[in-house]
């Protein structure tokens, strides 16, 4: 079940990665973790296709994660700033099908290895758009803001 203490990071998708990432540092004292991403498949309602992902997720708190925009892809900045909501999930395929019976329209999916899903991107009829994420993941993606990338 998705419940609030579950959600763990604002998402921002920005044309200027590091631009976004300086902006929030000098603004708000952010510090970050690791750029990591790389191509993966992703299921969209229109078939699989590949994606190249690249983020850094804060290691200051409340998390915030930067993501580089990915033209033709949900991946596009949001005219609001704010992306998604990330939330971790403990049933991905079971949160989402609550949020499909609530009107939210699924965009894009990924399996782990084992066939469960990843995560989800889910759009909500206002708009609101949530990444659940499989708690399974949280030990390696814990690792993105273990420790602070080297400034150079």
């Amino acid at each position: 079940m998705i419940r609030a203490e579950n959600q763990f990071h604002l998402g921002i998708v920005s044309d200027d990665f590091e631009a976004t990432v300086a902006e929030l540092s000098e603004s708000f004292g952010y510090r970050w973790g690791p750029q990591v991403g790389g191509s993966i498949e992703v299921t969209t309602p229109a078939g699989a296709t590949v994606v190249d992902l690249a983020c850094t997720y804060s290691v200051t708190v409340p998390r915030i994660e930067i993501v580089r925009s990915i033209p033709g892809t949900l991946w596009e900045p949001s005219g609001g700033g704010i992306h998604h909501l990330g939330y971790w999930s403990d049933d991905v395929a079971a949160d989402a099908a609550t949020l499909l019976d609530n009107g939210y329209v699924s965009e894009v999916t990924r399996d782990l290895p084992n066939g469960l899903p990843q995560f989800a991107f889910l759009r909500g009829p206002s708009g609101i758009r949530i990444e659940l994420v499989n708690r399974l993941t949280e030990p390696g993606l814990s690792g993105c803001w273990a420790t602070e990338r080297n400034a150079s």
